[in-house]
């Protein structure tokens, strides 16, 4: 059984426990037992209010991020691995198992070109040591590859594989995103495939960032491509409701993804639960 996540992209001292908390019994409902936890600063971060949350509704947490602007893994890696420290602290804190998102590199900053053998090489040594950096807390690292858009460096599921492959790093696993795949794989088989031997995340998020069903992503083919490879792990809804000011630029999100937000989660979590099902998945 796949277990159903959330993943929300607003972060503050309280993360989203005030906002949550009063809809929880309508998530339960709908079977999330694992909810997301933006890392965008991690000294931000309520740890107690994060893992009391966790134990009052008995959930699981996973914590992501996508690297500040400011930091060059390639160049200045390491002030990146200062950061990810910071981020790894917080991660081991609350009590989840792994950080992943675009751990190496910043969401919205791309040369135009395709990258370097310099900056393959470089994301490369940058992962080794992080990598060894997440299992002296004992936690595993994903990374996620995002479209052309945002990042020229990880695209598709393949890559992330040659990337891993390269590294050699037991704990670093693949953070799939089928808002990514829409627009980079030649099919959610293909990248599904691709990433299958060191898949660990998923998240589900529409074409247009919204509601899953009203937007162009073929769910049918994804979820038939997850069962396909036969992946058990967590897969998360991904919307873009509430994005933090540090990231919004990035994803270039600049207006409302769904005229009714709460319609992510009254209408797309339902809908998602029974397209994973006629696929043979079981989410919750």
């Amino acid at each position: 059984m796949n277990t159903l996540g959330l993943h929300t992209f607003a972060i503050s001292p309280m993360w989203e426990v005030a906002r949550i908390e009063p809809q929880m019994e309508a998530l339960k409902a709908h079977g999330v037992g694992l909810f997301e936890i933006p890392l965008l600063r991690p000294e931000e971060l309520d740890v107690a209010a994060a893992t009391a949350f966790a134990a009052r509704h008995d959930v699981e947490l996973i914590c992501s991020l996508g690297l500040p602007a400011s930091l060059n893994v390639v160049a200045r890696p390491d002030e990146a691995l200062a950061f990810l420290e910071a981020a790894f602290r917080a991660t081991r804190a609350v009590g989840s198992g792994a950080l992943c998102g675009v751990t190496y590199g910043t969401i919205g900053k791309t040369t135009g070109r395709a990258p370097t053998q310099a900056e393959i090489d470089g994301i490369c040594r940058f992962l080794e040591r992080a990598a060894a950096q997440a299992a002296g807390h004992g936690l595993r690292l994903g990374i996620e590859p995002c479209n052309r858009y945002e990042t020229h460096l990880i695209n598709r599921g393949v890559d992330a594989a040659r990337i891993i492959e390269r590294v050699g790093a037991e704990n670093v696993f693949i953070h799939l995103d089928t808002y990514h795949m829409h627009i980079e794989e030649e099919s959610f088989e293909t990248g599904f495939r691709a990433a299958a031997p060191y898949l660990g995340y998923v998240h589900v998020s529409e074409a247009n960032r919204g509601v899953p069903g009203r937007g162009m992503v073929n769910w049918p083919a994804a979820f038939e491509a997850m069962a396909a490879i036969g992946y058990e792990g967590p897969i998360a809804l991904e919307s873009m409701n509430h994005v933090d000011a540090d990231i919004a630029g990035g994803l270039a999100v600049w207006r409302p993804v769904a005229e009714n937000p709460q319609d992510v989660i009254d209408v797309g979590l339902p809908f998602l639960r029974e397209a994973a099902r006629q696929a043979g998945l079981t989410l919750g």
